[in-house]
């Protein structure tokens, strides 16, 4: 219905839920994944919230318009583990969830996402929405062994 995604599209993240690693999306960046949903320590890094993860459906939608209820209840619960999993382990403050819809929402991988941030008292994570960077596989590799132990015990 509100569809932004151009006829030539190759998305990010059907690639990595087939095994097609790129330089910014990796196999060890998947920290939990179940039949509906997979989660995995996102390749950009906002300057006070390291090791942030995004948590995709497998099956590729383009929007919080197209998804299916059913599906996006799915997502969700692991939306839900995910932000347990972030308390528990990276000795933050709390966590908040975004998702995004079009370009004027700011959305820029058109395959529906949630992205789950670790929170501390007084980051700025929304003044500092254009300080965020690319960090390599190696520098979120921590952060996702942290969460892939703590999901998987």
């Amino acid at each position: 219905m509100f569809n932004h995604q151009p006829p030539d599209y190759v998305c990010p993240f059907c690639e990595l839920l087939a095994g097609n690693e790129s330089e910014y999306n990796k196999i060890q960046d998947i920290v939990f994944q179940n039949e509906y949903a997979t989660a995995s320590v996102a390749p950009k890094w906002w300057v006070n919230n390291h090791g942030h993860v995004l948590v995709v459906p497998n099956k590729h939608y383009e929007n919080l318009y197209d998804i299916p209820d059913e599906v996006l209840g799915e997502v969700y619960k692991v939306v839900k583990k995910v932000a347990i999993a972030l308390r528990s382990t990276y000795d933050c403050d709390g966590t908040s969830t975004r998702q995004h819809n079009e370009p004027a929402g700011n959305q820029d991988v058109w395959h529906f996402h949630v992205h789950v941030y670790p929170r501390y008292n007084d980051d700025d994570l929304y003044k500092n929405h254009d300080k965020k960077e690319f960090v390599d596989a190696a520098a979120r590799a921590p952060f996702a062994k942290k969460l892939r132990d703590f999901l998987n015990s």
